[in-house]
């Protein structure tokens, strides 16, 4: 999967697919309909991608392989570790944020636990995510700066997590905060959500005063 060859016509059966299966989830749409969305010939999907199991395999390669290499270049920054774990959650909150819909498809798909096969990539490379985000608050730890009885495991889901409720429950908190539009809503995120999450992970990483 990671020598997977991306050209633009790949990208936009990619991007037409990641629309479709959000809206209508993976068993709800067929490879004769994104090859519609797309106006590209059926078998040219096929050809590329072969089932629609693998079309998933590469969109989730597609959407998150950067995600990884963010991290990797982030844990070579030199930097305070507390400023290194808040950029980390920016990372995370901006790419969530662009790629809503295959977030949406992969909650989805493993949950029902159906595609378990199709998911084997994604939880590598969740693993391999992991890992950096351990490096980053274990320079932390070696630095006196951050707690040792930290559970790492749980720092990535607190962040998602939070993220996630905030926006399954929008109208809630577009009416609670007056979020009148679109950019207002995105704004929020941007910056008092995201100053939020990294209040929240540096009162569990950094000692008490």
């Amino acid at each position: 999967m990671s020598h997977i060859e991306l050209n633009d016509k790949k990208i936009q059966i990619l991007n037409v697919a990641e629309k479709l299966f959000s809206e209508k989830g993976f068993e709800g749409t067929s490879i004769r309909d994104i090859s519609k969305e797309a106006k590209i010939n059926i078998a040219m999907v096929s050809y590329y991608f072969g089932s629609k199991e693998r079309l998933l395999e590469a969109l989730i390669f597609y959407k998150t392989v950067d995600l990884k290499l963010q991290l990797e270049n982030l844990l070579q920054e030199n930097i305070e570790p507390l400023e290194k774990v808040n950029k980390l959650i920016e990372i995370y909150i901006n790419r969530i944020c662009l790629n809503k819909g295959i977030y949406r498809v992969l909650h989805f798909e493993l949950y029902n636990k159906k595609r378990e096969k199709s998911l084997e990539a994604f939880t590598e490379l969740k693993k391999g995510n992991l890992k950096s985000v351990e490096s980053i608050i274990k320079q932390g730890q070696s630095q006196g700066v951050f707690r040792k009885d930290v559970n790492i495991q749980l720092i990535t889901p607190t962040i998602i997590g939070t993220f996630f409720h905030f926006h399954m429950n929008r109208s809630f908190f577009e009416e609670l905060f007056d979020l009148k539009t679109e950019e207002m809503f995105n704004n929020y995120i941007k910056n008092d959500l995201t100053k939020h999450i990294q209040q929240t992970i540096k009162a569990l990483l950094v000692y008490e005063n």
